[in-house]
């Protein structure tokens, strides 16, 4: 990755890098498709979005070793206002849906507005043009979702609350002392996690183009000379080395069945009860995943390990396997093995994992709609005083949320210093 600050110089450096950023961007995007079922009923796909958002960046005369080794990115807050008025859908009659009865309108996704985070780190900087890249998590809330009345096609949004992802690429230029333009292209995500149903979820892609203003304090010479005398000796700024430790993740988890909405959607008549409901039952479901870590840098740990999960509903999954004329016993018990990768600034962490599962006997819907691997992504804080980290996880099967944890980590070293 390159380094940001060698291709400044001192005077440039001070003219350049600012504190505080305010920008506003307009996000034409697009809907995408994820399944060959979703491009059945996905009718109209294009939308608008409205963004705001105030950064803080760090700078060398804060003397902040996490920031230099990222080459000093922005923190964010923003608010997007999604315009999703123009994304419709419509199932028409198939014999591939079913039972389901065409209806006579078209159902809306609804607009959303998103309270965000952004983590963005430059890898490119002249006195001019800034290269990079940036990682979104926040919450939505969406005026419109799934329901009987107005929006029975609408399987992309499942509840008014939902978790937001996004990354992207983006550049911009400092056209004026304090101010300049930026653009990029970017992907985000809503669904609600796997808590409600339906749960397909809403995946946009979307470049952008915005305008931003920069400021700072006055006093920004004095303390960059400063900080170059003390030349980042903090204690922040000590190396790790290269520990090993190991990692205990345990979880407490929510979801809705999968099958459930299927049954309800596709498998039995408009006169029945439950067809096509909007309520669904949520499960408690509960993991321990393990893994041997090596930190190898102050930023980054990578690692194996293990995944135990136990869910009590496979009752009900046999219940549901049993109506399409599958038979037989499941287990609540699924047993995966995956690699682990977690990215540290001070006290916030996101984890990443990708596993295959050696045991899983959920039935033939889920054999059929998930595949033998799966990712988990989560964001987590360590509690100061202690080595504990909290936060929250969801686990999905290519990109299509299983479930939602609540999760507690605890690394256990091999080196007392590791930490």
């Amino acid at each position: 990755m390159l380094s940001l600050l060698p291709l400044l110089t001192e005077a440039e450096e001070l003219d350049t890098l600012h504190h505080w950023k305010l920008e506003v961007s307009a996000m034409p995007g697009r809907a995408l498709v994820a399944d060959k079922w979703q491009s059945e009923w996905l009718k109209d796909r294009n939308n608008m979005a409205f963004d705001a958002k105030v950064s803080f960046r760090k700078l060398p005369q804060d003397s902040d070793a996490f920031a230099k080794d990222y080459g000093y990115p922005a923190l964010s807050v923003g608010v997007r206002w999604q315009m999703n008025h123009g994304v419709t859908m419509h199932k028409p009659l198939s014999d591939s849906w079913r039972y389901i009865e065409e209806v006579d309108y078209d159902s809306k996704m609804g607009n959303i507005i998103t309270l965000y985070g952004q983590f963005n780190r430059p890898v490119w900087q002249n006195n001019r043009w800034q290269v990079g890249y940036n990682l979104d998590f926040g919450v939505g809330y969406s005026h419109r979702k799934y329901n009987v009345e107005n929006g029975i096609d609408n399987e992309m949004i499942g509840a008014r609350w939902n978790i937001f992802f996004g990354m992207g690429a983006n550049a911009s230029y400092r056209v004026g002392k304090n101010w300049g333009l930026s653009g990029g292209v970017q992907f985000y995500h809503h669904s609600n996690g796997a808590m409600n149903r339906p749960n397909k979820g809403a995946n946009f892609l979307s470049p952008y183009i915005g305008a931003f203003v920069l400021w700072d304090d006055d006093n920004r010479a004095e303390k960059y000379h400063t900080a170059q005398a003390l030349s980042h000796n903090n204690k922040s700024s000590k190396e790790y080395g290269s520990p090993l430790y190991l990692q205990f993740d345990l979880s407490v988890g929510t979801r809705t069945l999968l099958e459930e909405w299927l049954y309800t959607q596709f498998e039995i008549r408009p006169e029945e009860e439950g067809y096509r409901k909007a309520d669904f039952k949520n499960y408690i479901t509960y993991s321990l995943q393990t893994g041997l870590m090596y930190r190898y840098a102050r930023r980054w740990a990578s690692g194996i390990g293990t995944d135990i999960c136990y869910g009590n509903y496979h009752k009900q999954l046999e219940k549901y396997n049993s109506y399409i004329g599958n038979e037989g016993k499941l287990s609540p018990w699924s047993v995966g093995i995956g690699i682990r990768h977690e990215a540290f600034y001070h006290r916030f962490s996101l984890a990443m994992s990708l596993g295959y599962y050696v045991y899983r006997n959920m039935g033939e819907w889920a054999k059929e709609l998930e595949k033998p691997y799966y990712e988990r992504i989560g964001l987590f804080y360590n509690i100061p005083g202690t080595k504990i980290k909290i936060g929250g996880q969801v686990k999905a099967h290519l990109t299509k949320a299983d479930l939602t944890e609540f999760t507690i980590s605890i690394p256990l070293s091999f080196h007392s210093s590791a930490f």
